[in-house]
């Protein structure tokens, strides 16, 4: 399966995040399960969260947190939209 790339991603809170990729399509990626595992549950702070941005072909936040593009594509849900 060929994933496209990662161009765009906007928080949606509490712990969703709306991604666009480069084929035009949008996806919803549900963080609240990752929240109690290790690093992760620093997540939970809500101006943390808001700083996600996409760097390295990913969601990237401060502090070396980031979550593997295969998971966000793999495990998120398309969306209709075309506006984030």
């Amino acid at each position: 399966m060929d994933i496209p790339d990662l161009v765009r991603v906007t928080t949606v809170p509490p712990s969703d995040l709306l991604l666009g990729y480069s084929d035009g399509s949008w996806r919803k990626f549900a963080c609240a399960p990752y929240l109690d595992r290790g690093v992760f549950s620093r997540l939970k702070d809500s101006t943390l969260f808001a700083q996600a941005h996409v760097a390295h072909g990913t969601v990237c936040w401060p502090g070396a947190l980031d979550i593997a593009p295969e998971t966000l594509f793999l495990r998120s849900a398309q969306v209709v939209t075309q506006e984030a």
